[in-house]
């Protein structure tokens, strides 16, 4: 009887891995579709049609899959491939917004040069999307799920997810697991732990006069943030991990009248190890700060995402030992950037994170993804997810 169960493992393993095998062409097409819509943060009609094209490819494969509205943002995908009994799932995750605005398909859409693609959010996170997608459409063709699988993919991860963090803690709160499949380092590894980071939103009103007639009577908004920019910047510290960039500035009317407003977007980074609470008070302390007199400043908006705890070595020994039954292998590394597997490790489900294809220079036109590694890190999640007791 236990070699009757065995053999008819072995092959429902080897009917995974060879449907898998054969999808590179459909992962690519259906991944040139979901680039070549614009879906930017708060893009709700652009993220729907992403979350459509995916549903059409899964429902096709008889996947249950619902839409929950995130108004001003978009919904969230749900999708469920059962197993054997109720229990509870492993979720594969992602997000299905980018960081480009409208208009960015128009000018420069999807294209493969040299076995690498390239377009908005092809690596971070549109073929991590695709290669959940087709994971879950493996299962649900041929079969060999322990438990539940459950596809989860948001969309406002991009600017903190202000709307969904709540959501995707609910969603994650007794999962066996969590691969997230953000790209896949340049080196082919795994994400197994991330900073936390911190969006902050600033304004600085001053006083307006002539530049020319009446230059004393006014206050720059402008110089005051200036001097709160390089305050700011101060608090950056390798020691601790700590990074602050303003990366976004606004302000004034015309050259020749001193600005009586500006406006400006820091980007905080930090670790584990860092008291956040803290770190926004010191912040709040430069921002409210009379850098000028007449000036003054205040923040009018704050969000975080969490730092992502240590994956447990045994959810990664479990994707190795898969990766390297396929002939390549793969090591966890820390990064800087925050995603939201940094939320379902922060309720105590085991997270590994960088589970999509190979990809570079997110976040900018040069963003990449190796279609190569396609096949291979679907087959690897699989057998993960296969494998996981």
């Amino acid at each position: 009887m236990q070699d009757t169960l065995e053999e008819s493992r072995a092959q429902q393993r080897a009917r995974l891995l060879d449907w898998l095998a054969g999808q590179q062409q459909a992962m690519q097409d259906l991944l040139q579709k979901v680039v070549d819509i614009d879906s930017g943060s708060r893009d709700e009609a652009g993220v729907m049609a992403v979350a459509q094209a995916l549903r059409e490819r899964l429902e096709a494969a008889g996947v249950a899959v619902r839409f929950e509205p995130v108004p001003g943002y978009g919904v969230l995908l749900h999708a469920d491939v059962p197993g054997p009994s109720e229990g509870a799932p492993i979720l594969l995750m992602g997000h299905m917004d980018t960081v480009y605005p409208a208009g960015t398909v128009a000018r420069r859409p999807f294209r493969v040069e040299d076995g690498r693609a390239y377009g908005p959010g092809v690596a971070d996170m549109k073929s991590g999307l695709v290669l959940n997608t087709f994971v879950a459409e493996a299962f649900a063709r041929c079969g060999g799920l322990r438990a539940p699988l459950k596809l989860f993919f948001s969309c406002d991860e991009e600017i903190g997810s202000p709307a969904t963090r709540e959501r995707i803690m609910d969603v994650a709160r007794g999962a066996r697991a969590v691969f997230n499949a953000e790209p896949g380092r340049v080196s082919g590894n795994l994400v197994t732990s991330r900073k936390g980071s911190m969006a902050v939103e600033f304004e600085v009103e001053g006083v307006a006069a002539h530049a020319g007639i009446n230059h004393a009577a006014g206050a720059s908004a402008l110089e005051a943030l200036a001097r709160k920019l390089i305050a700011l910047h101060a608090l950056t510290d390798p020691a601790t991990g700590v990074t602050t960039n303003v990366g976004v500035v606004h302000g004034g009317i015309v050259p020749n009248m001193v600005a009586p407003h500006a406006k400006a977007e820091l980007d905080v980074r930090y670790t584990a190890g860092t008291d956040p609470d803290a770190l926004l008070e010191r912040i709040r302390a430069i921002v409210e700060e009379e850098s000028l007199p007449r000036t003054r400043g205040r923040i009018t908006e704050s969000r975080r995402t969490l730092p992502m705890a240590p994956t447990p070595d045994a959810l990664l020994d479990l994707y190795r030992r898969g990766a390297q039954s396929l002939g390549f292998d793969v090591q966890g590394e820390f990064t800087g950037g925050a995603a939201d597997s940094g939320l379902t490790a922060s309720v105590g489900v085991p997270t590994l994170c960088g589970t999509g294809p190979v990809g570079g220079h997110a976040h900018t036109e040069r963003e990449y993804c190796e279609l190569a590694t396609f096949v291979p890190r679907a087959q690897a999640v699989a057998l993960a997810v296969f494998d996981h007791p």
